[in-house]
């Protein structure tokens, strides 16, 4: 088998490698041409050693993307900050699908390999998967996390970039009100975080509080294009028929609906998520409240229901 003509000047870190590792199909997996260039081998050399041993290759050691996989992949590896050379062959330039090798596909390649550098190379190959599944298995509960956003998340976000800073946000608001107390003054720090609710929602909000005025009309301009808004107060709220005319003229779709069912206030998001609000809107900061995420699905649909 010919060697790679290619000279690596240096062997990549531990941390290098792991950076080389991707999940697909719930795998954690390492691009053929990554692997050549770790073995200093040329890619088609690598995949030519599996084609003449199918039988030791099953899927769950080596397998085709498809090119919605590729297509993923190179949108994460084009936003990584990587300046390796097979990420320019990834970006371009290929005539087929790219291979992928679990950890046991690499060991079972590291054995038809024969030389100098291989045993090495697969230790530290295989030292960094298993540092990745020590990572995966601590952080369980952020990825758990990161899972439920991103199928929460619009269609629409097909850019990986956009996606990406999408999910973050969502990570970022989640941290922040999960449970949060503002005190008296603090109106900036709780206008804000009620203005970042508002901006989470993809489809839906609704606000359920019996003291709304117009003050709530100013944080819901900075909610999503064709996000519905349902009000729900009651008819001692100073909010005007005047003040929607010429709010759904500029920020459609906003409802009002007046009922005395409720007595403490609740904020809505694209009826999945909900926050219980210690305070009317309209007085944020003026007074000691807090803000508690709600998660129980049935309680949500409860309140939804009502």
């Amino acid at each position: 088998m010919e060697e790679n003509s290619l000279e690596i000047k240096k062997e990549l870190t531990n941390e290098e490698i792991k950076n080389l590792i991707y999940t697909v199909r719930g795998k954690q997996v390492m691009i053929d041409s990554d692997v050549a260039m770790l073995y200093h081998y040329e890619t088609k050399r690598i995949n030519e050693a599996v084609n003449r041993n199918k039988n030791r290759f099953p899927e769950n050691f080596c397998f085709q993307l498809t090119e919605e996989e590729f297509e993923s992949l190179r949108s994460q590896i084009a936003t990584s900050k990587q300046n390796l050379k097979i990420n320019e062959e990834v970006r371009g330039g290929r005539r087929y699908l790219p291979y992928v090798f679990t950890e046991q596909g690499i060991a079972m390649l590291s054995g038809l390999l024969k030389n100098d550098i291989a045993i090495q190379v697969s230790i530290n190959i295989m030292n960094a998967f298993v540092e990745m599944r020590k990572f995966i298995y601590n952080n369980r509960n952020l990825f758990e996390r990161v899972i439920k956003i991103e199928n929460q998340i619009d269609e629409k976000f097909t850019d990986y970039d956009k996606k990406f800073n999408e999910i973050f946000s969502r990570l970022q608001l989640e941290e922040n009100i999960k449970q949060r107390i503002f005190f008296n003054g603090q109106i900036w720090d709780s206008y804000s975080l009620i203005v970042d609710i508002i901006k989470s929602a993809n489809k839906k909000i609704t606000i359920i509080d019996n003291y709304i005025d117009d003050s709530i009309l100013k944080m819901l301009s900075k909610k999503k294009e064709n996000v519905e808004v349902n009000i729900v107060t009651s008819e001692k709220s100073n909010i005007q028929n005047l003040d929607i005319k010429k709010f759904n003229k500029e920020y459609p779709l906003l409802k009002v609906e007046r009922t005395n069912k409720f007595h403490d206030r609740f904020i809505i998001i694209d009826e999945k998520e909900m926050y219980h609000v210690g305070a009317s809107i309209k007085d944020l900061g003026k007074k000691c409240f807090g803000i508690n995420k709600i998660e129980d699905i049935e309680i949500i649909e409860k309140v939804i229901n009502l």
